[in-house]
C-alpha cells in the first residue's frame, strides 16, 4: 500500500508554541504546572507528563502560591490572572495570538454593545476552555449557542453580535447564522464576526482534496479534541472509508483489504511524530 502523511496536518502554531514553552521550562526545571491539559491528546499530554509537566484543574490552580503556572493555547479568562496577582503566581502566558485577539475584541466591543441593550453571542461548545475564556471577557454576560435548541436563550428583537470559537467549522458556523438571521425581528441588528481561525477555516478545503484522493483515510486525534472531530467530519463527508483512531493500538488490519492509497492525517492538537507511529504500524499490517 501507498500510504501518504498530510503534510497540512498536526499542531498549528498555538499549540506548538505552548508545548515549545513548555519543554524549554522543564528542560531547566523538575516539574511545572499548566492549567488543564496543554493540548486535547493524551499521548502528547502523557509525554510532557514525563518530563515534569503537571496538569491542574481551576480548584487546584485557587489553592497555589509562589510558583509558576502555563497557560496553555486556549487561554483563561480574567478571573485566572487576578488569582495569580493576589497569590503570587508566575503564569507562562502561551495563548493562541488568535484567541488572544478574539478576546481583545470580545473585551473591548462587549462593553459598548451591552450599553447599547445588545447581547454577544459565541458559537461554540459548552465547557469548552476556550469559550470559558471568551465569556469571561464579557464578565459572564455573553450567551453561548451550539445548536438550534440554545436560541432560546436569545433576544430576537433587540441587537446580535455573534462570534464563534477559533476552531469550529465554517459551514456550521454560516448555517447558525443563517438561522439567527431569519429569527430577528431586524435582520440588520445581527452583527456576524469573523473569528475563526485562518488555519482551521483553510485545512477543510485542503482535507477533503486530500481524502478523495486516497481509498481509505487514518485520521489520528484525541477524544478530547473539537477540532479533531471537526475535521474527521470533513474527511467522512469526503470519503466514507475514514477511520478516527487515537493511536496506533486502535488500527484494525482488516480495514486495510483490497485498499491500495492510504491517507493519514490529523487534527491542530495532534503530534507529527504520532501521525510517523501509525504509519508504521501500517506498513507492518500483513493483509
Amino acid at each position: 500500500m501507498k500510504i501518504e502523511l498530510d503534510p497540512n496536518s498536526g499542531f498549528c502554531f498555538g499549540v506548538t508554541n505552548a508545548i515549545k514553552m513548555a519543554e524549554d521550562i522543564l528542560g531547566d526545571n523538575e516539574t511545572l504546572f499548566c492549567l488543564g491539559d496543554i493540548v486535547h491528546n493524551n499521548v502528547e499530554v502523557n509525554r510532557l507528563k514525563d518530563l515534569g509537566l503537571i496538569s491542574i484543574n481551576h480548584e487546584e490552580y485557587a489553592k497555589l502560591h509562589d510558583t509558576s503556572v502555563l497557560i496553555r493555547a486556549h487561554g483563561e479568562p480574567p478571573s485566572t490572572y487576578e488569582i495569580a496577582k493576589k497569590q503570587n503566581i508566575q503564569l507562562i502566558d502561551a495563548t493562541c495570538p488568535v484567541v488572544l485577539r478574539l478576546q481583545d475584541k470580545i473585551e473591548r466591543l462587549g462593553k459598548q454593545i451591552f450599553s447599547n441593550g445588545g447581547q454577544v453571542v459565541i458559537y461554540g461548545k459548552h465547557g469548552h476552555a476556550e469559550v470559558v475564556g471568551l465569556i469571561g471577557q464579557t464578565g459572564g454576560k455573553a450567551i453561548v449557542v451550539m445548536d438550534e435548541n440554545d436560541l432560546k436563550k436569545v433576544d430576537f428583537n433587540q441587537p446580535i453580535h455573534l462570534f464563534s470559537q477559533t476552531t469550529r467549522k465554517i459551514k456550521d458556523y454560516q448555517e447558525i447564522a443563517a438561522v439567527i438571521r431569519n429569527k430577528m425581528k431586524n435582520p440588520e441588528y445581527l452583527s456576524i464576526h469573523n473569528s475563526i481561525c485562518p488555519s482551521v477555516s483553510g485545512r477543510e478545503p485542503e482535507l477533503k482534496e486530500f481524502a478523495k484522493n486516497h481509498d481509505i483515510i487514518i485520521f489520528v486525534s484525541g477524544e478530547k479534541s473539537s477540532n479533531g472531530k471537526m475535521l474527521f467530519k470533513v474527511c467522512k463527508e469526503a470519503n466514507s472509508n475514514a477511520y478516527f483512531v487515537s493511536k496506533p493500538d486502535d488500527i484494525n488490519a482488516t480495514w486495510f483489504t483490497n485498499m491500495n492509497s492510504v491517507g493519514i492525517s490529523g487534527a491542530t492538537s495532534t503530534p507529527w511524530w504520532l501521525m510517523e507511529q501509525v504509519a508504521e504500524t501500517i506498513k507492518n499490517i500483513k493483509l
